[in-house]
C-alpha cells in the first residue's frame, strides 16, 4: 500500500515543562477543551496549559504549550482520567475511585465538595437527554460488582438517575443518549438504559487485549474487535462500515475524519474510513494515550505530550493526484463532503474530477477520462488547448489556473509518440462529438465545431461532410484556410454553401469538375452541382452556370430548369428565356419541352408545335442511317406518334405539310386523323402500309372519349376500304373477315351485310353472325322486358285512375272551391286525388295554389 501524509507529528509539551527532574512521574490521562489542555499525572497532579498553534511560513503548524498552574488533588493515587464540562466550568477528575468535581481554571475542588464514589471509569454523555444546559450526564462503571450508573453532574452537586445490573463486569464504555456500548469481560453489547433491552454485538477476550470503546458519532461506535479489526457499530447492533485492519496490539484508537488512528507501543497508524485501507505509518515508542478532542488529535508517552496535525484535505487531495491514485483521491474527495460547506466543495470537488480525467487522459485511460470530464463538467477547450492548432485564432480561452495539469500540449505528452498521438485525437473527435449539443458547449460551440472540424479534416473522416451538412458553429475564416491547407476543396465547398456564400461553393465545385485543382471526395460532383442549382433559389446564380452543366452534359444539365418545383419555375423562370437559351443545346431543349407538354401539361400551341417539329426533325435525320429500324429511331418515332395522338394543340397543316414525301406514312395518317380525314388515314394504314393492328389502333384511339355512334362510324369506313375499290390484294378480305370477326360489337350487322360481296359463305363469317344474332336477340329481348314494365306500370296507373272514377262526388250549392272559396254554379269542376275541389277557371291559375288541401294531380 502507498502511503500517504495525511498527519504531521508535532510536539505540544515537553518532559522539562510537565515533571521537571521528576524520572519517577509519568503521564496518565489528557483531556482538551479549546485552548485549554490538562494533563493528570501519577502523583495525583492535575496541570493546565493554554496551547497555541501557530503557521509557520513553510505551511507547517506548531505548538507552544504555556503553563498556568498545577494542582495536588489530595490522594495518593494517579489521576485515571480527565474530563472536562466547558457548560458548567468544571473539570471531572477519576483519582482512587472519586470523580471530583474542580474549577477548570483554578484546579480547585467546588466548595461543596460534590463527588461521585465508587467509579472505576466514566464517559460524559455527549447526546444528553435530560434537555438541561446546566448539567452533564456521565456514566460511571462502578466498583460494585457488574453495575453501570448514570449521574446528572450540576456546578456544585451529583444526582444518581439511573442504576443497571450488566451480565457480565464491565471493563470500559461510551455513552449516546439512552444507549450505552459497554466492553463486557468477554463480550461487547449496547445496552439502552431508559428500556434495559441489551443487543450483544460480537464476542471479546479481555484477558487477550485491552478494550476500546468510543463514540464516534451519533449513534455510532469504534470498538476494538478480534483479529485486529477495529470494528464500526450503531445503536442498533449493525455495522455500517466495512472494519479496519489494524495492529492487535493496540492501545488506543481516534477518529479524525475520514479516518481512523490507531496506536500500539511502537508505531500510530491511519486508517480510512472511506476505503478502510492503512494510509499513514508514524514510528512512536512507548505512546500509550491517544485522544481525539473536537478534531484535535493529542497522543502521548508517559512523558510528553504530542499533536497530530491533520494536512488539509485538498492537499492531501493534490498528493494524490500527483502521485497518480486518482482513486483514492476520489474516495478521499467524496468523504470530505461532510467537512466543507456545500458550494465551497462543489466547485473544489469539480477541480478534482478534472484533474482526475487529465491524469487518466495521459494514461491513455480514455472511457474513465471522459466520464471524469463529464462528471466534472470540464470546459471542453481545456482539453482542446492541449492539441495544437485546434482552437480558432479568434478564440480567447485562456487555461485554469492553477494548472489542472503539467503539460504544455499534446505533444509533451505522448513524448512524441505519433501512435498516442492518433489514439488521443481520435478521442477528442468522439468526445466533442458527444458533447458538441449538450450544455458542456454552450457558450462555446463555435471553439468545439471548428476544433471538430480540423479534427475529422486531418482524419480524413468521413463525419466532416455530416457536420457541414448539418447545423454548425464552425468559424468561416479559421476552418476555411484549414480545409484548404488539407485540399479539401468539397467540403470547403459546403462550408461556403453553410455560411450562405453559394457563388463562392459553386465556383470551388466546378473547378474541381474541369479539372483546375484535384478532390476525389466525390465522383460525382458534376451531378451534385447540377442538383444544388436545381435547389438553388438564386436564380442569377442558375443562370450564371447554366452554359457550364450544359456544355458538359445537356440531357442532365437541363435537370436545373426542369426538376425545378413548378411554383418556382412560374415565378422566377420564364420558359421562353430557358428555350431561347436552349437552342444551343437541342438535347436539352427535347427534354425541356417534353418537361412543359408531358409534365407540366401546359397548354401552348408553340411548345407542341415546336417539340413535334423537333421529333420530327430527329426522325428525318436518322432515317437515312438506318436500312432497318433502329432503337433510337424507333424511340424518338414512338414519342413523336404518341405526341401527335395525344395532343390536340400542335399546327395539324404545318406538321402534315412537313411529313408529305418524307416516308412517314404513319404519321401522315394520324396527321389526317387529326383532321377528320379519316378515310385517308385508313387508306394510308392499309393500302400503303398493310399494317392492318395499326388500322384497328386508328379506329380506337380516335374515337377514345367519344360517343360510341362515332366509333362504329370509323369501324365501318375502316371495313369500307378493305372492301372498297382500289389496290387489289388478296389479304384485304382476310382482314376484313378478321375485323368482322374479332370487332362484331363495333358494327351494325344490317349495313355490313349489305357491304358484304355476294361470293362469301356464311361459314367465313360466323363468328360475326353468331354475334350479330346474339346481340339482335338479346337486344330485342331487352326491349320486351323494357316495354313489358312499362305496360305493368301503365297499368297500375290505369286501376289508380278507375279507382278515382269509381267513387262519387256529391256536388251543391253549398260546397265551396277551396282555391277562391265561392260556391260551384254549374256542374262543373275540376277534382283532386286528395278529394280537392276547385273551379275550372281556378285550376287553370297554376300560379295561385288552394290554401288546403294541396292540388293534386288532374282526374
Amino acid at each position: 500500500m502507498m502511503s500517504t501524509k495525511a498527519f504531521t507529528l508535532v510536539p505540544a509539551v515537553e518532559r522539562e515543562q510537565l515533571m521537571g527532574d521528576g524520572e519517577r512521574v509519568s503521564l496518565e490521562c489528557v483531556e482538551c477543551c479549546g485552548r485549554n489542555l490538562y494533563l493528570g499525572t501519577s502523583d495525583c497532579f492535575v496541570y493546565h496549559f493554554l496551547l497555541e498553534e501557530k503557521t509557520v511560513p513553510g505551511g507547517s503548524a506548531t505548538f507552544t504549550a504555556t503553563k498556568q498552574l498545577h494542582r495536588h488533588l489530595g490522594f495518593k493515587k494517579p489521576v485515571n482520567e480527565l474530563r472536562a464540562a466547558s457548560a458548567l466550568y468544571r473539570l471531572l477528575a477519576l483519582c482512587d475511585g472519586s470523580i471530583t468535581l474542580v474549577h477548570m481554571l483554578s484546579l480547585e475542588p467546588v466548595p461543596s465538595g460534590a463527588r461521585i464514589k465508587g467509579a472505576t471509569a466514566f464517559a460524559l454523555n455527549e447526546n444528553p437527554v435530560s434537555g438541561d444546559p446546566f448539567c452533564v450526564e456521565v456514566c460511571i462503571i462502578s466498583v460494585k460488582r457488574r453495575t453501570i450508573q448514570v449521574f446528572l453532574v450540576y456546578e456544585d452537586r451529583v444526582q444518581i438517575v439511573r442504576e443497571l445490573s450488566t451480565p457480565e463486569q464491565p471493563l470500559a464504555v461510551a455513552v449516546d443518549g439512552h444507549f450505552l456500548c459497554l466492553a463486557l469481560t468477554t463480550q461487547y453489547i449496547i445496552l439502552n438504559y431508559s428500556t434495559g433491552v441489551a443487543q450483544d454485538l460480537f464476542p471479546f477476550c479481555s484477558e487477550e487485549k485491552r478494550p476500546i470503546v468510543k463514540r464516534i458519532g451519533r449513534q455510532e461506535f469504534l470498538l476494538a474487535g478480534p483479529g485486529g479489526l477495529g470494528m464500526f457499530a450503531t445503536v442498533a447492533g449493525v455495522s455500517q462500515r466495512a472494519p479496519v485492519h489494524w495492529s492487535e496490539n493496540v492501545v488506543g484508537a481516534a477518529v479524525c475524519f475520514p479516518y481512523v488512528i490507531a496506536l500500539d507501543s511502537e508505531f500510530i497508524t491511519v486508517h480510512s474510513m472511506l476505503d478502510q485501507q492503512q494510509k499513514q505509518t508514524l514510528p512512536f515508542k512507548e505512546g500509550h494515550i491517544l485522544q481525539d478532542f473536537e478534531g484535535r488529535v493529542i497522543v502521548a508517552t508517559s512523558k510528553g505530550v504530542y499533536v497530530l496535525v491533520p494536512l488539509p484535505l485538498e492537499k492531501q487531495i493534490q498528493d494524490l493526484l500527483a502521485s497518480r491514485r486518482v482513486e483514492e483521491a476520489l474516495v478521499l474527495a467524496k468523504g470530505a463532503r461532510r467537512n466543507i460547506p456545500k458550494e465551497k466543495f462543489q466547485v473544489m470537488y469539480r477541480r478534482i474530477l478534472q484533474q482526475a480525467g487529465f491524469i487518466q487522459f495521459a494514461q491513455l485511460q480514455f472511457l474513465e477520462a471522459k466520464e471524469l470530464f463529464r462528471s466534472g463538467q470540464l470546459d471542453v477547450r481545456e482539453l482542446i488547448s492541449l492539441y495544437p492548432f485546434l482552437l480558432p485564432t479568434s478564440s480567447s480561452f485562456t487555461r485554469s489556473h492553477p494548472p489542472l495539469h503539467e503539460f504544455a500540449d499534446l505533444n509533451q505528452l505522448t513524448q512524441g509518440d505519433q501512435e498516442k498521438v492518433a489514439r488521443c485525437k481520435h478521442f477528442l473527435m468522439s468526445y466533442l462529438n458527444e458533447v458538441r449539443s449538450t450544455e458542456v458547449a454552450n457558450g462555446y460551440k463555435e471553439d468545439v465545431d471548428t476544433a471538430l472540424l480540423k479534427l475529422y479534416t486531418e482524419a480524413d473522416h468521413d463525419s466532416l461532410l455530416d457536420l457541414l451538412v448539418t447545423e454548425n458553429f464552425c468559424l468561416l475564416a479559421d476552418s476555411a484556410a484549414w480545409l484548404e491547407k488539407h485540399k479539401k476543396y468539397f467540403a470547403l465547398g459546403l462550408l461556403y454553401h453553410y455560411n450562405h456564400q453559394d457563388a463562392a461553393a459553386v465556383q470551388l465545385w466546378v473547378r474541381i469538375v474541369n479539372g483546375d485543382i484535384h478532390d476525389c471526395t466525390r465522383s460525382d460532383l458534376y451531378e451534385y452541382v447540377v442538383d444544388f442549382l436545381t435547389d438553388s433559389l438564386d436564380p442569377d446564380l442558375v443562370w450564371q452556370y447554366a452554359d457550364w452543366v450544359l456544355q458538359k452534359n445537356p440531357e442532365v444539365g437541363v435537370q436545373v430548369f426542369t426538376k425545378r418545383p413548378v411554383d418556382e419555375q412560374e415565378s422566377r423562370f420564364n420558359p421562353d428565356d430557358i428555350i431561347s437559351c436552349l437552342k444551343k443545346y437541342p438535347q436539352a431543349l427535347v427534354k425541356y419541352l417534353e418537361h412543359l407538354v408531358m409534365d407540366r401539361r401546359l397548354q401552348k400551341e408553340e411548345y407542341h408545335t415546336h417539340l413535334a417539329v423537333l421529333y420530327l426533325d430527329e426522325v428525318l435525320q436518322q432515317r437515312p442511317s438506318a436500312s432497318g429500324k433502329d432503337a433510337d429511331v424507333t424511340e424518338t418515332q414512338a414519342k413523336l406518334r404518341r405526341l401527335l395522338q395525344k395532343s390536340d394543340l400542335y399546327r395539324v397543316h404545318f406538321l402534315l405539310d412537313r411529313t408529305r414525301g418524307a416516308g412517314l406514312p404513319v404519321e401522315s395518317a394520324i396527321l389526317h386523323g387529326k383532321l377528320e380525314q379519316h378515310e385517308e388515314a385508313l387508306r394510308i394504314l392499309v393500302h400503303e402500309l398493310a399494317d392492318f393492328p395499326a388500322a384497328e389502333d386508328y379506329c380506337l384511339w380516335c374515337s377514345e372519349g367519344r360517343a360510341p355512334p362515332y366509333r362504329q362510324r370509323l369501324f365501318h369506313l375502316l371495313l369500307a376500304v378493305y372492301l372498297g375499290p382500289g389496290p387489289s390484294a388478296p389479304e384485304l378480305p382476310v382482314a376484313a373477315a378478321d375485323l368482322l370477326n374479332r370487332r362484331a360489337a363495333e358494327f351494325d350487322a344490317a349495313r355490313v351485310l349489305q357491304l358484304l360481296p355476294g361470293s362469301w359463305s356464311v361459314q367465313l363469317l360466323c363468328p360475326f353472325l353468331t354475334g350479330a344474332v346474339r346481340d339482335s336477340v338479346h337486344a330485342r329481348r331487352t326491349t320486351q322486358v323494357a316495354v313489358g314494365l312499362a305496360r305493368s306500370e301503365n297499368l297500375i296507373y290505369k286501376y289508380d285512375k278507375m279507382k278515382l272514377k269509381g267513387s262519387s262526388v256529391r256536388l251543391s250549392d253549398k260546397k265551396l272551391c277551396q282555391m277562391c272559396q265561392n260556391p260551384f254554379c254549374e256542374p262543373v269542376f275540376v277534382r283532386y286525388p286528395n278529394g280537392g275541389l276547385v273551379h275550372t277557371h281556378c285550376a287553370a291559375r297554376r300560379h295561385t295554389k288552394p290554401s288546403s288541401p294541396s292540388p293534386g294531380a288532374r282526374t
